[in-house]
């Protein structure tokens, strides 16, 4: 069983920074790609950023220069910084590994269970 945990939501002011945080658990043989996506009420869930297993990231214009993905696969980790927080920054933030179980197992997209993010104007 893998469990993706996402923490560090919360509710700050426009112009604020949050970092979230998601570890995975569990029986896992490697990682590759990580990435945020995030859902805002009434909308379509949305690509926010993603990093490779060598470390190339890329990221939705709307935030581009204000969030920072990155990764720690010492802790199979994955984090976002986000600072210069807008109010249409609004919405539930959920991670995604796509990772391994064993050596010879195919690649699975594993999720968490979203961590909710408010940017009061």
């Amino acid at each position: 069983q893998v469990q993706l945990v996402e923490s560090g939501g919360g509710l700050v002011q426009a112009g604020g920074s949050l970092r979230l945080s998601c570890a995975a658990s569990g029986s896992i043989f490697s990682i590759n790609a990580m990435g945020w996506f995030r859902q805002a009420p009434g909308k379509q869930r949305e690509l926010v950023a993603t990093v490779t297993s060598s470390g190339t990231t890329d990221y939705a214009d709307s935030v581009k220069g204000r969030f920072t993905i990155s990764r720690d696969d010492a802790k199979s980790t994955v984090y976002l910084q986000m600072n210069s927080l807008k109010p249409e920054d609004t919405a539930v933030y959920y991670c995604t590994m796509k990772l391994k179980r064993s050596r010879f197992g195919g690649q699975l997209d594993y999720w968490g269970q979203g961590t909710q993010v408010t940017v009061s104007s």
